[in-house]
């Protein structure tokens, strides 16, 4: 029977479409070669509460899940299987990663691709095996790691593989990876766990504070888009905004301004830049000295925060700019690493190259 199961797997593998993924706390993308970006939905799953029964067949997965967040009725709950980058619900992450791989494939089950996820660098091992389980149990036939800092610099097209240095900051949902790569690898790196996540939470708890309304995540991150800014505007912004008051608890609306928009943000603002400062502490003084030159290089959700580069330039007195298409970055970066897994094989970890 055995001998039987292993040509057809081989058989299925042949007929799928390998793929790279950005497994994000906010947002899981998915490049496959020759095709570029081809699915980006939240990573967000409705499940039957108290259950982890995945709604109407998956469709409840992604924008539709989204669409739920702080509106569920008490017998459904929509939720975040993955907490600061890793996984916090095994048995969802697996259904979501099966939903994703089967819609790349157009309703077809049986395939058993080749996969490349990004992972962020602070994570365990166990953590790794983990992720590497399911997203064997959700389909895939061989899984590779590779650390977020490093997809984003290859995705960036930065010279990752050559003998000089290179500072990438990546600003998702839930953690903020920070690295310098030279080399084909990182000279060091951190993963700080305050992210778009802690900003749109600053934001909840400034208007709950100062003008005693309570908002949901889907309008903290609205108001973020709208007026959040981590340097002075040219021209400051307002905007209405609808919750419940804190006191009445009935419905009602605030003013509110970019500039307490931008104080309330400071805070995750201030954390990112000194995590950042740390890592050039450490880097050795050759690569010091390229980063002096190159700067730093944001991708990312966090990092479209407008006035952000500005921010962390005049933080760290070095240039930074936001890299090109930093939503898709990581993701860019899955797809050329496994096209060239000969080139990048030196940065999988031991077990995953076996």
């Amino acid at each position: 029977m055995l001998n039987f199961l292993k040509p057809m797997e081989w058989a299925f593998g042949h007929l799928s479409v390998d793929m790279g993924i950005d497994l994000g706390t906010a947002n899981t993308l998915v490049c496959v070669k020759g095709r570029g970006i081809i699915l980006n939905e939240p990573s967000v799953v409705a499940v039957k509460k108290g259950t982890n029964e995945v709604l109407l067949d998956g469709m409840a997965v992604g924008n539709t899940a989204k669409a739920m967040l702080g509106k569920t009725p008490g017998t459904i709950e929509a939720i975040r299987p993955l907490k600061h980058g890793v996984i916090a619900d095994f048995d969802v992450t697996e259904k979501m990663l099966r939903y994703f791989i089967t819609k790349v494939h157009e309703g077809r089950h049986w395939v058993k691709p080749q996969v490349v996820i990004a992972v962020p660098v602070g994570i365990t091992p166990v953590e790794r095996r983990a992720v590497i389980h399911s997203a064997e149990r959700a389909g895939a036939r061989r899984v590779f790691l590779i650390d977020e800092p490093m997809a984003a610099g290859i995705g960036c097209d930065m010279p990752v593989t050559e003998a000089r240095g290179s500072l990438v900051v990546d600003i998702g949902g839930g953690t903020t990876e920070i690295a310098v790569l030279s080399l084909a690898g990182a000279v060091v790196s951190t993963s700080l766990r305050v992210a778009g996540d802690d900003m749109d939470e600053a934001i909840i708890s400034h208007l709950r504070r100062h003008h005693n309304l309570l908002i949901g995540e889907q309008s903290a991150e609205r108001i973020k888009l709208t007026l959040g800014s981590a340097w002075p505007m040219k021209q400051e912004l307002s905007m209405e905004v609808k919750g419940r008051d804190s006191v009445s608890g009935l419905p009602r609306q605030a003013t509110i301004t970019s500039i307490e928009i931008r104080e309330a943000l400071s805070h995750p603002v201030r954390l990112i830049c000194e995590a950042i400062r740390g890592i050039l502490e450490e880097a050795p003084p050759e690569i010091a000295a390229d980063l002096y030159d190159s700067g730093v290089t944001m991708v990312g959700g966090g990092s479209l925060l407008l006035g952000l580069p500005d921010a962390v330039s005049d933080h760290l007195g070095l240039p930074a700019r936001v890299g090109s298409e930093p939503l898709s970055a990581v993701a860019r970066g899955t797809g050329i690493f496994l096209d060239k897994l000969d080139v990048f094989s030196k940065v999988l970890a031991t077990e995953e190259v076996d």
